[in-house]
């Protein structure tokens, strides 16, 4: 087989043509011109039912979508300690959350100490000694300043340790502890220490936090700290009549969370392969998929709402009400736009690729650019020679492999966010591009044909 040049396959192409069209006009002379009518062409059809059972197929995939959602981030979430603490242990530097913690610690020290009656004590003492009339009235004056300043006192050195680093470290702790217990209860394992209240509030241990407080009032002078109980309180962080009934369903959640993401995307592209027009179902699986992850997301905004209107401001402040919501959600909310993004980009690429008008002529727009600036460069002596061929031969298993490697880091990557969805697809049509640009296509020519006409074929 002899290979052509570039302005050798030109020039041959015009012989041809030239002696084609003698031929075509020597033929219309001689022969009948009455037109053979073409052979029918018998295409095959899938029914409606096939349509019908597609579209079923990806309407479930997408109502099972924000299912999806909420199940991944409760399996994740409410069983893997060390995310839940990675989720929650930055509050610890929350201005709301510190404020609200100080506050219900001192406010614990004086339900369990009457600092008014200690202070009162003391002075008495003072006073029996026998200390004189003007003396004494001068103590006495003393009482309420001293009690105020105690608990002034009480408070700062509250605030300072809640605005430490080693709050934050027992505030892991106790993140770690609560979770673990929280576990326990939701399996209904027996090494549970707490429960979920019956009016469905869930709380932060206060003990180790206190005895932290102890330990610096103890160091600073002020011993009557030591007389302080173990306060065995939880501080209550959030109330909805809603968590009795999400503890019934906890178990199917963290079950369902393992599998059910699975299910909606093996439903979506189930629908898109018994489609009658797979592109076409394609796009519309995508746009159904955005959709759902579009709803989900307004559902999040409303259950804030719902959320805040819910919560008594006594028991928890707008503020930490709002700030607890979103650390919450904010796993699902960036799950839900990661897969919103992807929809997107699958819809694009479905279009692009599917046998519509605009995409047609967008492709054949790329290809003949991709065509002149390989024909320029190789006119220019710049070729990928055998390599290039090699790529054009495989190049359906190599768009293949690219798209393969693309879906699994979508699949498998975590966490999904948008920019990892717009780099991979960026990366894989990057990659294609590049696969285009490279691979040459064979143009073989035989030597000679038995009617001395050279035979052009394209592998």
């Amino acid at each position: 087989m002899a290979r052509l040049t570039n302005a050798e396959l030109l020039q041959r192409i015009a012989a041809l043509e030239e002696e084609n069209a003698s031929l075509r006009l020597q033929a219309g002379a001689d022969a009948d011109t009455t037109p053979i009518p073409p052979a029918p062409v018998v295409k095959h059809h899938r029914g409606w039912g096939w349509t019908l059972l597609a579209t079923v197929l990806i309407v479930l995939g997408a109502i099972l979508a924000p299912l999806a959602v909420v199940t991944s981030w409760a399996k994740v979430q409410l069983t893997d300690t060390d995310t839940f603490v990675a989720t929650y242990a930055p509050l610890a530097h929350d201005p709301a959350v510190q404020a609200f913690v100080t506050d219900q610690a001192v406010k614990a020290v004086e339900d369990n100490v009457n600092i008014p009656q200690l202070t009162d004590q003391v002075i008495d003492g003072i006073t029996g000694l026998g200390t004189g009339p003007v003396a004494t009235k001068a103590l006495d004056a003393l009482k309420a300043p001293l009690s105020q300043g105690i608990v002034s006192l009480l408070q700062s050195t509250v605030q300072r340790f809640v605005a430490s680093d080693a709050f934050a470290q027992v505030w892991q702790e106790a993140l770690r502890a609560s979770h673990n217990q929280l576990e326990a209860v939701m399996t209904n394992s027996g090494n549970s220490a707490v429960t979920i209240g019956s009016n469905g509030s869930i709380g932060i241990q206060l003990a180790p936090i206190m005895d932290r407080v102890k330990q610096q009032l103890v160091a600073q002078g002020i011993t009557f700290a030591s007389r302080i109980p173990t306060i065995d309180k939880t501080i209550t962080v959030a109330q909805s009549s809603s968590i009795p009934t999400l503890q019934l369903f906890y178990g199917l959640a963290v079950a369902a969370g393992a599998w059910l993401p699975w299910v909606a995307i093996g439903l979506l592209a189930l629908g898109v392969i018994v489609a009658r027009r797979r592109a076409l179902a394609l796009v519309w699986a995508a746009v159904g998929l955005g959709l759902a992850m579009a709803l989900t997301l307004a559902a999040i905004s409303v259950g804030r709402i719902l959320f805040q209107a819910s919560v008594s401001p006594s028991l928890v402040p707008s503020a930490l009400a709002q700030k607890l919501y979103s650390t919450v959600t904010d796993a699902m909310i960036a799950t839900a736009v990661a897969v919103l993004v992807l929809a997107i980009a699958v819809a694009l690429v479905g279009w692009y690729s599917g046998p519509f008008a605009v995409p047609r002529r967008l492709r054949g727009f790329f290809g003949s650019g991709v065509t002149w600036v390989r024909t320029s460069a190789e006119s220019h002596g710049i070729t990928t020679g055998r390599v290039g061929e090699w790529l054009y031969a495989q190049r359906t298993l190599l768009r293949a492999a690219v798209a393969v490697i693309a879906a699994a880091v979508v699949l498998f990557v975590r966490p999904l966010t948008p920019s990892l969805i717009i780099w991979t697809l960026v990366l894989a049509a990057l990659a294609v591009a590049i696969l285009e640009l490279l691979q040459r296509p064979v143009i073989t020519v035989p030597e000679t044909a038995d009617d001395d006409t050279p035979v052009l074929t394209v592998p």
